[in-house]
Protein backbone atom coordinates (compact mmCIF):
# COMPACT_ATOMS: atom_id res chain seq x y z
CA UNK A 1 0.00 0.00 0.00
CA UNK A 2 0.97 3.63 -0.39
CA UNK A 3 1.88 5.57 2.57
CA UNK A 4 -0.17 8.45 3.00
CA UNK A 5 2.36 10.54 3.97
CA UNK A 6 3.43 10.77 0.14
CA UNK A 7 3.04 12.89 -2.52
CA UNK A 8 4.15 10.78 -5.56
CA UNK A 9 2.14 12.50 -8.69
CA UNK A 10 1.17 15.29 -6.98
CA UNK A 11 2.02 19.10 -7.38
CA UNK A 12 2.76 21.79 -4.97
CA UNK A 13 3.62 25.90 -5.37
CA UNK A 14 6.27 27.33 -2.70
CA UNK A 15 6.48 31.00 -2.42
CA UNK A 16 9.57 32.11 -1.26
CA UNK A 17 10.82 28.87 -2.26
CA UNK A 18 14.85 30.65 -2.19
CA UNK A 19 14.53 31.53 1.22
CA UNK A 20 15.80 29.54 4.16
CA UNK A 21 12.66 28.04 5.25
CA UNK A 22 11.41 27.52 1.08
CA UNK A 23 14.52 25.71 0.01
CA UNK A 24 14.00 22.97 2.94
CA UNK A 25 10.12 23.14 1.73
CA UNK A 26 11.46 22.10 -1.58
CA UNK A 27 13.61 19.72 -0.70
CA UNK A 28 10.55 18.24 1.88
CA UNK A 29 8.60 18.00 -1.16
CA UNK A 30 10.81 16.53 -3.53
CA UNK A 31 11.57 14.03 -1.04
CA UNK A 32 7.45 12.91 -0.21
CA UNK A 33 7.58 12.37 -4.61
CA UNK A 34 6.04 15.82 -5.22
CA UNK A 35 6.67 18.12 -8.19
CA UNK A 36 7.27 21.73 -7.16
CA UNK A 37 7.04 24.88 -8.45
CA UNK A 38 9.06 27.57 -7.06
CA UNK A 39 8.23 31.48 -6.22
CA UNK A 40 10.30 34.31 -5.68
CA UNK A 41 11.09 37.20 -6.13
CA UNK A 42 13.89 36.84 -8.76
CA UNK A 43 15.32 33.93 -10.57
CA UNK A 44 18.33 33.67 -9.11
CA UNK A 45 16.82 33.39 -5.95
CA UNK A 46 15.39 29.76 -7.40
CA UNK A 47 18.80 28.35 -8.97
CA UNK A 48 19.62 25.53 -8.03
CA UNK A 49 16.34 24.17 -6.69
CA UNK A 50 15.17 21.23 -7.92
CA UNK A 51 11.82 22.27 -9.27
CA UNK A 52 9.66 21.59 -12.23
CA UNK A 53 8.31 25.27 -12.58
CA UNK A 54 9.43 28.76 -11.22
CA UNK A 55 7.03 31.59 -10.66
CA UNK A 56 8.30 35.07 -10.12
CA UNK A 57 6.42 37.65 -8.47
CA UNK A 58 6.98 40.93 -5.78
CA UNK A 59 4.48 39.56 -2.80
CA UNK A 60 4.24 43.54 -1.69
CA UNK A 61 2.82 44.44 -5.10
CA UNK A 62 -0.77 42.41 -4.80
CA UNK A 63 -1.97 43.15 -7.73
CA UNK A 64 1.21 42.04 -9.86
CA UNK A 65 1.22 38.79 -7.26
CA UNK A 66 -2.56 38.09 -8.11
CA UNK A 67 -1.62 39.05 -12.01
CA UNK A 68 1.21 36.71 -11.99
CA UNK A 69 -0.26 33.82 -10.62
CA UNK A 70 -3.63 33.89 -12.45
CA UNK A 71 -1.79 33.58 -15.24
CA UNK A 72 0.40 30.54 -14.57
CA UNK A 73 -2.57 29.01 -13.92
CA UNK A 74 -4.33 29.63 -16.88
CA UNK A 75 -1.06 28.57 -18.89
CA UNK A 76 0.16 25.75 -16.56
CA UNK A 77 -2.66 24.59 -14.87
CA UNK A 78 -3.65 24.21 -10.89
CA UNK A 79 -0.81 22.33 -8.39
CA UNK A 80 -2.46 20.15 -5.58
CA UNK A 81 -1.27 22.16 -2.89
CA UNK A 82 0.37 25.71 -2.48
CA UNK A 83 2.29 26.74 0.85
CA UNK A 84 2.09 30.64 1.66
CA UNK A 85 5.63 30.90 2.68
CA UNK A 86 7.14 34.46 1.53
CA UNK A 87 7.17 36.65 4.17
CA UNK A 88 9.71 39.42 5.93
CA UNK A 89 9.62 41.53 8.60
CA UNK A 90 12.55 44.08 10.36
CA UNK A 91 12.66 42.97 14.02
CA UNK A 92 11.04 46.37 15.83
CA UNK A 93 8.47 46.93 18.73
CA UNK A 94 6.20 49.56 19.43
CA UNK A 95 8.31 52.85 19.18
CA UNK A 96 9.49 52.28 15.68
CA UNK A 97 6.35 51.65 14.26
CA UNK A 98 5.26 54.59 11.71
CA UNK A 99 2.24 53.99 8.83
CA UNK A 100 4.63 53.61 6.30
CA UNK A 101 6.06 49.74 8.28
CA UNK A 102 2.48 49.15 8.99
CA UNK A 103 1.54 49.43 5.74
CA UNK A 104 5.19 47.68 4.10
CA UNK A 105 4.62 44.47 6.91
CA UNK A 106 0.75 44.44 6.15
CA UNK A 107 1.87 44.45 1.83
CA UNK A 108 4.14 41.53 1.98
CA UNK A 109 2.97 39.47 4.71
CA UNK A 110 -1.02 39.84 4.75
CA UNK A 111 -2.32 41.15 1.38
CA UNK A 112 0.22 39.64 -0.83
CA UNK A 113 0.17 36.18 0.60
CA UNK A 114 -4.11 36.85 0.14
CA UNK A 115 -3.83 38.05 -3.26
CA UNK A 116 -1.48 35.05 -4.11
CA UNK A 117 -3.47 32.30 -2.91
CA UNK A 118 -7.19 33.19 -3.49
CA UNK A 119 -6.96 32.80 -7.24
CA UNK A 120 -5.69 29.46 -6.79
CA UNK A 121 -8.21 28.26 -3.71
CA UNK A 122 -11.09 29.75 -6.17
CA UNK A 123 -9.48 27.02 -8.54
CA UNK A 124 -9.59 24.55 -6.61
CA UNK A 125 -12.88 25.03 -4.85
CA UNK A 126 -13.89 24.95 -8.67
CA UNK A 127 -11.78 21.47 -9.38
CA UNK A 128 -13.24 20.13 -5.58
CA UNK A 129 -9.67 19.30 -4.07
CA UNK A 130 -6.80 21.22 -2.92
CA UNK A 131 -4.40 21.94 0.44
CA UNK A 132 -3.16 25.08 1.55
CA UNK A 133 -1.12 25.98 4.12
CA UNK A 134 -0.05 29.21 5.40
CA UNK A 135 4.09 29.35 7.21
CA UNK A 136 2.74 32.23 9.95
CA UNK A 137 5.09 32.56 13.60
CA UNK A 138 4.31 32.68 16.82
CA UNK A 139 3.86 36.30 17.02
CA UNK A 140 0.17 35.12 15.75
CA UNK A 141 -0.48 33.54 18.85
CA UNK A 142 1.38 35.72 21.25
CA UNK A 143 3.64 38.87 21.37
CA UNK A 144 6.89 38.74 20.77
CA UNK A 145 8.00 41.98 19.37
CA UNK A 146 7.28 42.86 15.63
CA UNK A 147 3.91 44.37 16.05
CA UNK A 148 2.97 45.09 12.70
CA UNK A 149 4.37 41.85 11.35
CA UNK A 150 2.07 39.68 14.14
CA UNK A 151 -1.13 41.45 13.20
CA UNK A 152 0.20 40.14 9.92
CA UNK A 153 0.60 36.61 10.45
CA UNK A 154 -2.40 36.73 12.82
CA UNK A 155 -4.47 38.05 9.96
CA UNK A 156 -3.25 35.09 8.42
CA UNK A 157 -4.58 32.73 10.81
CA UNK A 158 -8.03 33.85 10.39
CA UNK A 159 -7.77 33.85 6.57
CA UNK A 160 -6.99 30.04 6.62
CA UNK A 161 -9.78 29.25 8.89
CA UNK A 162 -12.34 31.09 6.15
CA UNK A 163 -10.67 29.02 3.83
CA UNK A 164 -11.55 25.87 5.68
CA UNK A 165 -14.65 26.70 6.76
CA UNK A 166 -16.23 28.32 3.65
CA UNK A 167 -14.22 26.19 0.88
CA UNK A 168 -14.29 23.01 3.12
CA UNK A 169 -17.48 21.73 1.58
CA UNK A 170 -15.59 22.08 -1.88
CA UNK A 171 -12.99 20.06 -0.92
CA UNK A 172 -10.10 22.73 0.08
CA UNK A 173 -8.27 21.99 3.11
CA UNK A 174 -6.46 25.10 5.13
CA UNK A 175 -4.10 25.19 7.78
CA UNK A 176 -1.69 27.10 9.52
CA UNK A 177 1.96 26.35 10.78
CA UNK A 178 3.40 29.01 13.32
CA UNK A 179 6.93 28.51 13.55
CA UNK A 180 9.17 29.79 16.25
CA UNK A 181 12.56 30.98 16.02
CA UNK A 182 13.79 28.91 13.12
CA UNK A 183 17.50 28.84 12.83
CA UNK A 184 17.74 29.67 9.11
CA UNK A 185 20.86 32.44 7.17
CA UNK A 186 18.78 35.14 8.33
CA UNK A 187 20.13 35.28 11.87
CA UNK A 188 23.86 34.88 10.94
CA UNK A 189 24.37 38.83 10.65
CA UNK A 190 22.62 39.01 14.25
CA UNK A 191 25.18 36.31 15.47
CA UNK A 192 28.11 38.08 14.00
CA UNK A 193 27.05 41.09 15.67
CA UNK A 194 26.26 39.45 18.60
CA UNK A 195 28.32 36.14 19.72
CA UNK A 196 26.36 36.25 23.07
CA UNK A 197 22.86 36.14 21.46
CA UNK A 198 21.63 33.26 21.55
CA UNK A 199 22.56 32.78 25.26
CA UNK A 200 19.05 35.58 25.69
CA UNK A 201 17.04 32.92 22.95
CA UNK A 202 17.16 29.98 23.77
CA UNK A 203 16.32 30.00 27.80
CA UNK A 204 12.68 31.16 26.25
CA UNK A 205 12.52 27.75 24.31
CA UNK A 206 11.57 24.09 26.30
CA UNK A 207 13.80 22.13 23.54
CA UNK A 208 16.74 24.81 24.55
CA UNK A 209 17.18 25.30 20.87
CA UNK A 210 15.97 26.57 17.92
CA UNK A 211 13.28 24.90 15.43
CA UNK A 212 15.30 23.93 12.35
CA UNK A 213 13.72 24.45 8.80
CA UNK A 214 13.53 21.09 7.93
CA UNK A 215 11.26 20.51 10.78
CA UNK A 216 8.59 23.55 9.44
CA UNK A 217 9.28 21.99 5.99
CA UNK A 218 8.29 18.60 7.84
CA UNK A 219 4.66 19.93 8.64
CA UNK A 220 4.03 21.60 5.38
CA UNK A 221 4.45 17.97 3.83
CA UNK A 222 2.24 16.49 6.44
CA UNK A 223 -0.79 19.09 5.88
CA UNK A 224 -0.62 18.47 2.32
CA UNK A 225 -0.57 14.57 2.33
CA UNK A 226 -3.05 12.43 2.93
CA UNK A 227 -2.71 11.67 6.13
CA UNK A 228 -3.72 14.72 7.32
CA UNK A 229 -6.96 14.54 5.49
CA UNK A 230 -9.18 14.92 8.15
CA UNK A 231 -7.42 18.26 9.66
CA UNK A 232 -8.24 21.76 7.84
CA UNK A 233 -8.93 24.86 10.22
CA UNK A 234 -5.99 24.00 12.49
CA UNK A 235 -2.91 26.45 13.63
CA UNK A 236 0.34 24.33 14.38
CA UNK A 237 3.10 25.85 16.56
CA UNK A 238 6.24 24.48 15.39
CA UNK A 239 7.86 26.15 17.99
CA UNK A 240 10.42 24.03 20.05
CA UNK A 241 8.11 24.21 23.03
CA UNK A 242 7.77 28.00 23.17
CA UNK A 243 3.70 28.34 23.21
CA UNK A 244 3.78 25.61 25.25
CA UNK A 245 4.51 28.20 28.74
CA UNK A 246 6.93 30.46 29.96
CA UNK A 247 9.83 28.57 31.05
CA UNK A 248 11.86 31.28 31.68
CA UNK A 249 9.45 31.99 34.71
CA UNK A 250 9.45 28.45 35.66
CA UNK A 251 13.17 28.51 36.29
CA UNK A 252 13.94 31.75 37.65
CA UNK A 253 10.78 32.39 40.04
CA UNK A 254 9.90 28.65 41.05
CA UNK A 255 13.36 27.30 40.56
CA UNK A 256 15.01 30.17 41.33
CA UNK A 257 18.07 29.11 38.86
Amino acid sequence: MTSPFRLDGKSVLISGAGGGIGQSLVRAFRDAGASVIGADREAGMLKGLDLTGQLLFDQADAKATRAAVSRYLQEHGLPDAVVSNAGFTKAEHLGQVDDDVWASELAINLNGAYAMTDPIVAAMAERGRGSVVFISSVNALGHFGNPAYSAAKAGLVAYSKAIAVERGGEGVRSNVICPGSVRTPAWDHRLAADPSLLDNVLPHYPLGRMVLPMEVANAAVFFCSDAASGITGTVLPVDAGLTAGNLRFVDEVLRGK
